[in-house]
Order: structure tokens, then C-alpha cells, then sequence
């Protein structure tokens, strides 16, 4: 018997990878015609929308809201919502509540699944530990060095037990990459199964590609949040170093530290947000994709890059390189190494040709599709035993 799903995602129409997933799930259950709720933040006025077998229940946030980024909020008022919550969750008559973190909605969602003692699921999209130690960075650098390193790493063990605290209350545990999987086990004890991410191949491919092939200069891309957990300095970084080269960087995307980067990056074409076929287009046109992040938990742009046929330069930290073949699809290297390893593919055009149609191929192997009935196996693997513990 399929499971009836109530899900209580972090962000479901920003621009971000929980946003990114979320719609996809939902969209799969469409597809599928499975009983699916979704819980959300968004702006229509307590809405909930019955569309067969999908509903949806979008709540607005309120005025004590603050931002977290720059398109994302937390409200510490949203308990206000629970009582028409939990009359949506009476008639929908869930199987399991699914959250995807400790975020105003996914803390509603756990208390409901503790309350209404129904399965909870809880997905890991975020390293909310490593984020919050380099943003402890910027206050942290008064400090002699070796007090800085200790206090920062303090600052991610402690955030990193409270994060395994939370997600220690739900059941089944998802989290996008094998590594990250492991940290959840020993920090849990709970079981974790793998949920990476699919790309939309139709969308995301190299036909897309508008740039005359005459063109000298190639294109470095980035997509993605502009903030420091993003390693962005590292891009300035390697614009100095390929001052005198032929190329220039395509910065896709926003966020709190979008100034500082423009302010940095003279050469660089910003071009804010972009969805839908302006973004397929955009990463079409690049030649390589440039992706210095050490924080990732998986890299949906990553995966977006290949399949529109652009090789991608990742760290060989977090969930990116667990993407890329190293030597095949792009590189993986330290920081000190992004600017000689995009030298050495883009003065190879034989290889890097070679690296564009292995990117594309890899990327026709991972479907949404494959993704969520590997979610919805984990569900069923664990379902019966939970029903008879609530039974008891």
C-alpha cells in the first residue's frame, strides 16, 4: 500500500536546493498520482488546494519573521498555524510526516508527527554546522589565530550536536551523498538512506548552447548563493589570476554578499537570478563550471552543469565530488589548484570536448524519478513496524 506523505519543507519557492528538491517531489507525486500533502511557507493566505490526490497548504509567515538570507525567513510565531495544521493533517490522514530540517515548518512538522504518533522522516539538505562556523568567521578574526581555529571549531561541534539532536527524534534519516550519511548514523544512531538529487535532461543540455562557436573568449560559470559559505573569495581569486587570459566569469544567482563580489569582480557578468529555459541557456553557454564551495551536500547546479555538457571544478569536500569523475567529467582539487586545472582543460580542446559529452552522459544516468522511489522504498521498509509501535 503506498504511504500518504505530509511533507514540511524548509523553503519550497526560493532559490535554493531545498526549494529546487521540494518541487520536484511534489511534481513526482503528481506524476504518480500518490497521496501527497505538502505544508509550506509562501504568500497565499492560508491555502490549502485539493488537487486529487496532491494537496497543498501554503501559510504565509508573519511580521516577526527575519531573514536568514536573502530569500529565506524564520518565523518563531508560525506554532500560530498548528490548529489549522492539524485539522488539514485530521482529514489527509497521513502515514508519515516528512521534514527536511530545523526550520520554522520542520519544527511544527515534528511536533505534529510527535503529537498525532505518526513516523517521522527527516532530510538532511543543509550543513548547518560548517555554515555556522564560517559565519562565525567575520567576528572571530579579532582573535589570535590559534584561539580562532579552537573557537570555530567549537562553534561547528556544537552546532553539529544540536542538528544530530534534532534529527534524532525522527525514524528514517535521508541525506544526499554517502559521507554525510555515515556522519548522521554515528552522530544519531539512527539509519540513514542515500536521497541525491536528479536533473531535468530535457531541460538542462548542451543543444541549448547560443554562443558563436568562433567565440575566443571561454566562459567560467557559477550558479548559486552568493554568500560566504560559498567560498566566493576564492572566485575573485582566480579572476586575478587569468587577468591576462582569455576568459571571463558568468555569475549566476544572489545573495548577502552579492556587492562585495561585484565590487571585486570588474570582469565578471552578473546576472542575478535566472529560471527555466534562461538558466538551461545560461549554463549551455558556459565552458566550464566553476564550483569552489566546501559546504555542499550534494550540487544541484553541479549536476545541471553536466548535463548541459560543462565539465565541472569542485573541492574534494562535500557532496559535489561525490558527483564529478575526477579527469572525466571535470577535476577535483584544492582551492590552490581551480586556476592551473582550468588552464590545463581549456588548452586541451580535444579533452575538454571529450569531458563535455562524458558530463552529459553521467547526467543522463540520474533521473528525479530514481530518487523518490528510493525515498518511497525507505518509507515502506519502515512503515509497518512503526504502525504497530503506535498501535501498542
Amino acid at each position: 500500500m503506498t504511504p500518504r506523505v505530509a511533507y514540511f519543507p524548509d523553503s519550497f519557492h526560493e532559490v535554493n536546493g531545498v526549494a529546487h528538491t521540494s518541487r520536484h517531489f511534489e511534481a513526482f507525486a503528481r506524476r504518480r498520482n500518490l497521496p501527497f500533502l505538502c505544508v509550506r511557507a509562501g504568500n497565499r493566505s492560508q491555502a490549502l488546494i485539493e488537487d486529487g490526490n496532491v494537496w497543498t497548504l501554503e501559510l504565509p509567515r508573519g511580521f516577526l519573521s527575519f531573514a536568514i538570507e536573502k530569500d529565506l525567513r524564520f518565523d518563531p510565531a508560525f506554532l500560530r498555524h498548528f490548529s489549522l495544521i492539524d485539522g488539514v493533517l485530521e482529514r489527509f490522514q497521513p502515514d508519515l510526516i516528512h521534514i527536511t530540517g530545523p526550520s520554522d515548518v520542520g519544527l511544527l512538522g515534528a511536533f505534529l508527527a510527535h503529537r498525532r504518533r505518526l513516523l517521522l522522516a527527516a532530510s538532511w539538505h543543509t550543513n548547518v554546522h560548517e555554515y555556522a562556523a564560517r559565519r562565525a568567521n567575520w567576528f572571530l578574526r579579532v582573535l589570535p589565530k590559534r584561539h580562532s581555529a579552537a573557537t570555530s571549531q567549537k562553534i561547528e561541534n556544537l552546532a553539529m550536536s544540536t542538528a544530530a539532536w534534532f534529527y534524532r527524534k525522527a525514524k528514517v534519516l535521508f541525506a544526499p551523498n554517502p559521507e554525510l550519511c555515515a556522519l548522521l548514523e554515528r552522530s544519531t544512531g539512527r539509519h540513514c538512506s542515500l536521497m541525491p538529487r536528479g536533473v531535468d535532461a530535457e531541460l538542462f543540455r548542451p543543444a541549448k548552447r547560443t554562443r558563436d562557436p568562433n567565440d575566443p573568449v571561454r566562459i567560467l560559470g557559477f550558479v548559486g548563493r552568493l554568500s560566504i559559505e560559498k567560498n566566493i573569495g576564492l572566485l575573485v581569486q582566480i579572476e586575478k589570476d587569468l587577468v591576462q587570459d582569455q576568459k571571463k566569469f558568468m555569475i549566476v544567482g544572489h545573495g548577502g554578499d552579492e556587492a562585495w563580489l561585484r565590487a571585486r569582480m570588474p570582469q565578471a557578468e552578473f546576472t542575478g537570478v535566472l529560471r527555466g529555459e534562461e538558466l538551461s541557456r545560461a549554463y549551455a553557454n558556459m565552458d566550464l563550471f566553476v564550483f569552489p564551495s566546501h559546504t555542499d551536500t550534494f550540487g544541484n547546479v553541479v549536476l545541471e552543469a553536466l548535463a548541459s555538457g560543462v565539465p565541472a571544478i569542485v573541492t574534494p569536500d562535500g557532496g559535489p565530488c561525490t558527483i564529478v569523475r575526477d579527469g572525466e567529467t571535470g577535476r577535483i582539487v584544492p582551492d590552490d589548484q581551480f586556476t592551473s586545472a582550468i588552464r590545463e582543460i581549456l588548452a586541451d580542446p580535444a579533452r575538454h570536448a571529450a569531458m563535455r559529452q562524458a558530463a552529459r552522459a553521467y547526467a543522463l544516468t540520474a533521473s528525479w524519478d530514481s530518487v523518490f522511489e528510493g525515498v518511497y522504498a525507505a518509507y515502506q521498509r519502515l512503515l509497518p513496524a512503526a504502525q504497530q509501535t503506535a498501535a501498542d
